[in-house]
């Protein structure tokens, strides 16, 4: 075996020979210091002064910045300037891409060459081959009889057609601005011709971002758009910023103009998608922007703006199919050790007919802040909750507002074990409103300033008592619990003075039985003296099984007529709830809730979930069952018909999801039925493919409710994607 360096001032054949070859298909950005010496490493080296050639034979191996050549025999005339390299060539460049020739020829000034049988190995998985190929002037690779594929070659028969390629009769490698175009090209599938295209190009592999055309979609939007097309066509502007445009062209609606913006910025990013339209001969557009920017370590800003022309538009263009509102806010956010802090300007925009826009507020601010201390020496932690806010409606409630709540709560250990934690809380706000007669108050007064506060001191007791039942049954615990609650009787709202507007859903069940507060907000708060006693059970088996339940109760000393007599709290001896959660295992949980009228135990509330899930299958599984549907009483007044009937109108639902994946498949589906109404209310389904080089995917679903008087929904995608190449899509709804 013969080694040798060659240095920059002595000819030498792999000099001549790897740099174009090296530059084939790795173009001008791949160029590294021709002057660096090339070592090379062959069985034998000869050299005949007289005819000016030197032969290098038997595992020829030569390398320079970090791109090696492999060849059989390589043969440097020094009178033409000509490089021959036979016997599995093989070039291997800096970044891993590699490319065999049966034959390569090459000029010594590395501008021109040809290569026979020339095979690629591309970045992402990308094969190129050709039956030839051409370098001119170190820019442009032309091909002969060129294929293009991502996919993998069938390892016991690799003449197997590849499960898609691309076939052209010419192919052009544009090395500098990183594009493949063929002419007369086909789109095989498992070597079936299925498209054929005059002209088609697409990005280097190499590049993840690239100016062009995209893959056009297609498809059919029923009555409101008819057949239509999109040709979207994509920008890169620079490094951080791109665009893409997308005319879209319909039968029945008219012609839309779709753009969709990104830049990303040192301390952030934006993105913005908006469009315009004439449908039918009325001018339609809408604007979606994002942005989120960090300022410090601390604190962070952004903007979250929606607006759209008219709700027909952005449902008929299927931009916000099932949206009943557009939200806009901007905002700006802090974090601290154990503090959070948030001011925002909102708006929000109607979509639906119930939810009009002059029923809809502005926020002009609203600001709020949390704070949670570390212990203090007395072994306590202080809390802090403050906010404000001025909230206004066209035709509604206009409310500024400013809340403080203060906290401080202790745990310790009893004597035989028990736990205790005692509390103190003071929750505090003032109010100046007006238009308190409108949604969502319905008071008899027009306008009040007014104040409320209401400290509250607590004391919890649990006693957990747990017992070892061997290694066979595990462990059981039996916990009672109570907790003593103390606070002023009533509230200045009684008189309609307050507005409501976070007080709205009294949702009393397991989760709420501790709370101090059942509506969840400031605006109204609960008052007396309350005793809440539970118990809860709990055997976890030690093979993974678990069984937990909890029954409970709330007692008061004077009732409160704030509450409905739907919620379960009016009296003086609230329902009953209860929870039980059952797993035998981690493939399977099971959890119920339920809440029972206090005398005849009757169901009032009751909600059921379950999922599992094994070597990949997935089942969820829920039901929902109400006496009352309270979500149709914000918009009414009390006391009305429509009130009135939502209170004794239950709600009785079903739903049902699934999921698996297998080898390379993902299939999934849910669905929702109204059992009341005795009718389905949205069905879902999907598909999807993917391996190495291709990705298959088919999504159907349909809404049977109403929204916009639209008669339900039913829509299916067809996505097809190339890797490397594009998607081709397909829609109809």
């Amino acid at each position: 075996m013969v080694k040798a360096q060659v240095m920059p001032n002595v000819p030498s054949l792999v000099r001549a020979f790897a740099l174009p070859l090296g530059l084939l298909l790795a173009g001008p950005a791949m160029a590294q210091d021709r002057n660096a010496p090339v070592t090379f490493t062959a069985d034998d080296v000869q050299y005949d002064r007289e005819a000016g050639v030197v032969t290098a034979t038997g595992a020829v191996e030569a390398w320079q910045n970090d791109r090696t050549l492999r060849a059989d025999k390589i043969v440097f005339d020094r009178n033409t300037g000509l490089a021959a390299a036979t016997g599995h060539v093989v070039l291997q460049e800096a970044d891993g891409q590699v490319v065999f020739s049966d034959y390569a020829e090459l000029t010594q000034d590395m501008k021109d060459g040809v290569l026979s049988g020339m095979r690629a190995l591309l970045s992402q998985n990308g094969k190129l081959a050709a039956n030839g190929a051409r370098r001119t002037d170190a820019k442009i690779n032309e091909l002969t009889r060129a294929i293009y594929t991502t996919c993998n070659l069938c390892a016991q028969d690799p003449t197997r057609a590849p499960l898609w390629d691309i076939r052209a009769r010419e192919a052009i490698q544009d090395t500098e601005n990183k594009r493949i175009e063929y002419r007369d090209a086909v789109v095989d599938i498992y070597g079936i011709p299925v498209v054929y295209l005059p002209y088609l190009a697409h990005p280097d592999p190499t590049q993840k971002r690239a100016s062009g055309l995209l893959v056009p979609s297609f498809g059919f939007g029923s009555k409101h758009l008819g057949t239509f097309a999109i040709v979207p066509y994509y920008v890169v502007i620079d490094n951080s910023s791109d665009i893409t445009i997308s005319p879209e062209f319909t039968s029945q609606a008219g012609e839309a103009l779709l753009l969709d913006y990104r830049k990303r910025f040192n301390s952030g990013i934006t993105k913005v998608t908006a469009s315009i339209a004439n449908e039918r001969g009325r001018f339609e557009g809408h604007v979606f922007a994002k942005g989120q920017f960090v300022f410090n370590d601390v604190w962070r800003y952004g903007f979250d703006i929606n607006r759209a022309t008219s709700a027909t538009y952005v449902r008929d263009y299927r931009i916000a199919p099932s949206a009943l509102f557009l939200s806009s806010s901007v905002y700006v956010e802090g974090f601290g050790k154990g503090s959070w802090s948030k001011t925002n300007f909102s708006d929000y925009q109607s979509l639906s007919a119930v939810n009009y826009a002059g029923r809809l507020p502005f926020l002009l601010p609203r600001t709020q802040y949390s704070y949670f201390s570390e212990p203090d020496a007395l072994g306590g932690r202080f809390n802090v909750d403050a906010g404000a806010f001025n909230l206004l409606r066209d035709k509604g409630t206009n409310t500024k507002r400013a809340n403080l709540s203060l906290g401080w709560q202790r745990p310790f250990v009893g004597p035989v074990g028990d736990l205790w934690k005692l509390g103190f809380n003071v929750d505090s706000a003032t109010y100046d409103s007006h238009g308190l007669t409108r949604i969502p108050t319905y008071s008899k007064i027009s306008a009040a300033t007014a104040s409320q506060a209401m400290p509250t001191a607590s004391l919890e007791w649990r006693l957990p008592l747990v017992r070892s039942a061997g290694e066979r049954w595990g462990t059981q615990t039996v916990e009672p619990i109570a907790k003593l609650m103390v606070s002023p009787r009533g509230s200045s709202y009684r008189d309609g003075r307050i507005s409501n507007e976070d007080s709205l859903d009294v949702d009393f069940t397991d989760a709420t039985l501790f709370a101090r507060n059942r509506s969840q907000g400031v605006d109204r708060l609960e008052g007396g003296v309350r005793l809440v006693t539970a118990l809860r059970g709990e055997w976890n088996f030690p093979a993974g099984a678990r069984i937990e339940g909890l029954v409970g109760q709330s007692r008061r000393a004077q009732k409160d007529p704030y509450f409905s007599a739907q919620s379960g709290l009016r009296g003086t001896v609230s329902d009953v709830v209860a929870r039980q959660a059952f797993s035998p295992g981690p493939y399977l949980d099971v959890t119920a809730r339920e809440r029972f009228d206090k005398k005849s135990l009757k169901p009032r509330f009751a909600d059921i979930t379950m999922a599992t899930g094994f070597q990949g299958y997935n089942l969820n599984a829920g039901y929902l069952w109400s006496s009352t549907s309270p979500y149709r009483t914000y918009d009414d007044v009390p006391g009305s018909p429509t009130y009135l009937a939502a209170l004794t109108t239950p709600r009785n639902e079903v739903s049902l999801g699934a999921a698996a994946k297998y080898d390379l498949w993902r299939v999934g589906g849910t669905v929702r039925r109204d059992l009341r109404l005795n009718k389905f209310v949205g069905f879902e389904a999907n598909a999807t493919y993917e391996d190495e080089c291709f990705i298959f995917d088919v999504r159907f679903y349909k809404r049977y409710t109403s929204l916009l008087n639209d008669n339900g929904d039913t829509g299916v995608q067809l996505n097809i994607t190339l890797k490397t190449v594009g998607e081709f899509g397909f829609k109809a709804y």
